[in-house]
């Protein structure tokens, strides 16, 4: 789907109200106003569980070789107790925090201090000062998009000490990685409520917020759309690429320097993973321009689903492959390795060719071809929460005319290559295809939710142009 804006003349303006009987415009943007049962039973869920999740599978790998199941075994048939498990979890150290309050402060600097070279010199690339989407208030942000050049900074010195200086083992993260867990949900946590404070207190843009009067999908879900600290200091986009993924690679390549130093090789199937997530990875920071344009940042406040997620689900949960292949090296057979590799390839591909055509399309207002040819579109409008009515086009051309959100496809095939690499002797590294394929699916139908609340009847045209989700033919 693709999305040109342009603003109507302000004598043709109106409020509340657009010409195709949309709701009105607050249920357009972002969260909800108000809170169902079923959105606050999901929302103490998560609250609840999700820090356990992250603790259970982490302390699996480190207490009971990456199986999910031996746990609960022992506790279910008395062998242990949670107290035995708990005593033998390492706990939060001066070394681990020290180490976790240099990268951040690190991340900070790099964020707001070194304004983008990378653009000056390659081609094609975009960065420097850019601009993010029209926000519910009408208004638009700039941000400092350098994230490409803290990763090639950031890994240059991780490289240099790793073969040169040698003033810390490239084994530090796993070595540290559950005092490290710890200090990573004190951020999470503290952010997320720096966060809803800000918001009731000093917001960036009060007309941004949004209070539902429930203190838990409040701080879950976000009041302030945009948070800042400053002209450039932007939560969603520090926190969403920094410092969680920039860090996924070092990750990565800390348990490959594990691997190297138990086993004396680094397996074919953890060069897989390294090279595979490294190419998404690349792909995010290369792209992170047109990261402004996408869900998190155009539709979702900043609350605990973003901060903690960011700081502890991200980094602990999506990197469980390389963590799994540190206790269980796998050697894959040439067939299947090179099998993996085309599968992630071809995932690669059309998650970044569909997000090509999108782009394009947007950036000519539709003035360009897509496979050839000139892309078919929908014309639609809809309405800000100022009144201004603006219009766009909704592409049914090229991938975009296979399904409605082809891209999370090639996403979820890349998804399954990380963790076929792992192959199949436990279940852990298959969580991330489980929760990718749930978390995009609920995606496309929250997506097509809030488009259906904001382009009303043309919404239905669009999706009787384009009737499949993620599978021609299927869904």
């Amino acid at each position: 789907m693709g999305a040109q804006q342009e603003k109507k003349p302000s004598e043709e303006r109106k409020h509340k109200s657009t010409q195709n009987n949309t709701q009105t415009s607050q249920v357009q943007w972002g969260r909800a106003w108000e809170v169902d049962w079923f959105s606050l039973a999901s929302v103490l869920f998560l609250l609840m569980f999700a820090p356990l999740i992250v603790y259970y599978f982490i302390m699996s790998c480190d207490q009971y070789q990456c199986s999910l199941m031996n746990p609960l075994i022992d506790l279910l048939t008395g062998n242990k107790h949670l107290s035995d498990i708990w005593n033998k979890t390492p706990m939060l150290t001066y070394k681990a925090a020290g180490i976790y309050a240099l990268w951040v402060t690190f991340q900070v600097v790099l964020y707001i201090c070194l304004p983008d070279f990378c653009h000056k010199f390659l081609p094609r690339y975009v960065g420097g000062v850019q601009e993010g989407a029209v926000t519910p208030a009408g208004i638009v942000n700039k941000y400092e998009i350098n994230g490409l050049q803290a990763w090639i900074f950031t890994h240059v010195l991780w490289f240099a000490n790793a073969y040169y200086f040698h003033y810390f083992s490239p084994t530090i993260i796993f070595d540290n990685w559950i005092p490290l867990m710890w200090c990573a949900n004190i951020l999470g946590y503290a952010v997320s409520t720096f966060a809803m404070i800000k918001g009731y207190f000093f917001p960036t843009n009060p007309k941004d917020c949004k209070f539902t009067g429930n203190f838990f999908y409040d701080y879950m879900m976000g009041i302030e759309f945009n948070p800042r600290i400053g002209k450039w200091f932007d939560f969603k986009l520090f926190f969403n690429g920094r410092p969680g993924i920039v860090a996924w690679t070092l990750i990565n390549l800390s348990y490959a320097a594990k691997q190297q130093e138990l086993y004396g090789q680094v397996t074919n199937s953890m060069i897989l993973v390294n090279v595979l997530q490294g190419i998404y990875v690349l792909d995010f920071f290369w792209n992170e321009a047109w990261y402004l344009k996408t869900i998190d940042i155009c539709h979702d406040h900043f609350g605990w689903y973003l901060g903690w997620g960011d700081c502890v689900w991200l980094p602990y949960l999506y990197t469980l492959q390389g963590l799994y292949l540190v206790y269980h090296p796998v050697q894959l057979g040439t067939a299947n390795a090179i099998g993996i590799l085309i599968l992630g390839f071809i995932g690669y591909y059309i998650f970044r060719m569909t997000n090509h055509q999108k782009d394009l399309f947007r950036r000519t207002n539709g003035n360009c071809k897509i496979w050839g040819k000139k892309p078919e579109y929908i014309e639609c409008s809809y309405m800000s929460v100022e009144g201004t009515k603006y219009y766009s086009k909704l592409m049914t051309s090229g991938f975009w005319g296979w399904a409605r959100h082809f891209n999370y496809t090639g996403d979820l095939m890349g998804s399954l290559a990380y963790c076929l690499a792992c192959g199949f002797e436990y279940i852990l590294p298959y969580f991330y295809i489980v929760y990718m394929t749930i978390l995009l699916t609920h995606r496309c139908i929250r997506d097509e939710h809030r488009c259906l609340s904001k382009y009303g009847r043309d919404w239905k045209r669009y999706t009787a142009a384009v009737p499949y989700r993620l599978l021609p033919g299927v869904f």
